[in-house]
């Protein structure tokens, strides 16, 4: 049997809204990404709902629970709001500070960042990246392949 992967938890959009947001404007395209990622979680009907909330008021990047991420759904998270930012085909300072304080919440290092903000970008250019045809199961896949490349390397 295989073992479960544990959710990402309603927090962790809420930050991809407050992400979304930190240009002053989260875009429809933005709002649906964000909402059909939960949808693809697995999250109940109230989590969903409060997400969609949090994608139609703007809300603030608070404390983020990072007790039931592990390094990989940190990764992801950060992964998606890289891809988040570029959706309207502007990054703003905005933005970008607020990628900075996410990974900040997460405890990504630098490096680790570039890598999976690497990997969102390949996967956006393999097709379309728009929020309906972007591959975000597949980003998942290809960060978690990296982290246990970069392990077995290190074990090895």
């Amino acid at each position: 049997m295989a073992e479960e992967k544990p959710r990402l938890g309603r927090d962790v959009y809420i930050a991809l809204a407050a992400v979304g947001w930190a240009d002053g404007n989260l875009d429809q395209e933005e709002a649906d990404a964000i909402v059909r990622t939960a949808l693809e979680e697995g999250l109940d009907i109230t989590e969903i709902a409060e997400i969609e909330a949090a994608t139609k008021e703007r809300v603030d990047l608070g404390v983020i629970d990072r007790t039931n991420l592990s390094k990989e759904d940190r990764l992801f998270v950060y992964a998606v709001a890289c891809w988040l930012t570029r959706l309207d085909g502007l990054v703003t300072e905005e933005e970008t500070k607020a990628l900075a304080d996410l990974a900040e919440a997460l405890k990504i290092p630098a490096k680790p960042r570039g890598v999976v903000d690497g990997i969102a970008q390949d996967i956006a250019n393999q097709g379309d990246d728009r929020p309906l045809r972007y591959d975000l199961m597949g980003l998942r896949r290809a960060i978690g392949d990296r982290l246990k490349s970069a392990q077995a390397q290190k074990d090895g």
